[in-house]
């Protein structure tokens, strides 16, 4: 039987990742990449998000740090991961969300990833979603590996955070491209101010009556490769990646989405105008 669960995932389409991952020879050239500054580099986006006056609950601002699409593995070089810690330590959030794709091709580079994850402890916890990559590959394995780090893995459910920020749910779906994602499942007996956890901006597509107060997703890249304004050059696969590809969204009836540029790189180990990104949003009462 085979390891993964994701759909979308044709035979030509293993072949083809194999293929790529055989010819970064064990990651030397995603280490010339890094050392050459053509993994670009890791920029701080910051965001404020004003709660709707029935909502005003929380003791005090809640500052959620998001990033997504790492892609460990011989495309990444690992030494991005430590960057991204050490700015995580310097920026201090309350609450660590990541949105998948911790992988490319194989799951036990999860590894090189989750030692780093495991020394980042914010005092409300970490939580995550997983990505098509993810998907594709063993997702057990993976989990069992962000868990250990201390990350819960939200699979269509949600938690609370810790008092005295219990008023507020961490709601996080399956991929909506390639897995089973249950949005209703995910939100069901939510806490009334709800963030929004899902890997590609496509969960957007499921929300039917749901509602959140902000949002975040990856899976774009911002393109990977883009021109000098940030448009992309290429889309990563799902019908809202064009119209979603980076920055922040309002949504009628809910508030805002978030869609990183992420961490990684997939495929090739260059970004061009698509620094990596990580996403500090700060919700006040």
């Amino acid at each position: 039987m085979s390891p993964y669960r994701g759909r979308h995932y044709p035979r030509s389409r293993q072949i083809a990742l194999a293929a790529l991952e055989a010819t970064a020879l064990r990651g030397f050239v995603a280490k010339w990449s890094y050392r050459s500054g053509l993994h670009g580099k890791l920029r701080v986006t910051s965001h404020a998000v004003r709660l709707p006056v029935e909502k005003r609950r929380l003791p005090a601002p809640l500052v959620l740090a998001f990033a997504s699409d790492f892609h460990a593995g011989p495309i990444t070089h690992p030494e991005l991961f430590s960057r991204l810690v050490d700015e995580l330590r310097n920026q201090r959030p309350d609450v660590l969300l990541l949105g998948g794709d911790f992988v490319s091709h194989r799951a036990e580079s999860v590894d090189a990833l989750t030692e780093r994850l495991s020394q980042c402890a914010p005092p409300l916890g970490k939580y995550a979603v997983l990505g098509n990559h993810d998907l594709w590959t063993d997702d057990g394995y993976i989990i069992g590996q962000l868990a250990a780090a201390g990350v819960e893995v939200l699979v269509n459910r949600n938690l609370p955070l810790p008092s005295p920020f219990d008023c507020v749910s961490i709601c996080g779906i399956d991929d909506p491209w390639t897995g089973s994602a249950d949005v209703a499942k995910a939100f069901k007996d939510a806490q009334p101010i709800r963030v929004f956890l899902t890997h590609s901006p496509d969960g957007l597509l499921l929300l039917d009556k749901e509602q959140f107060d902000v949002g975040f997703a990856g899976h774009t890249h911002g393109g990977q490769i883009a021109r000098r304004d940030g448009t992309p050059i290429l889309n990563a696969g799902g019908p809202l990646s064009r119209s979603y590809s980076r920055g922040r969204f309002e949504i009628r009836g809910n508030g805002p989405m978030i869609v990183s540029r992420g961490i990684g790189c997939s495929h090739i180990p260059i970004r061009i105008n698509s620094d990596p990104e990580l996403v500090i949003c700060t919700l006040h009462p």
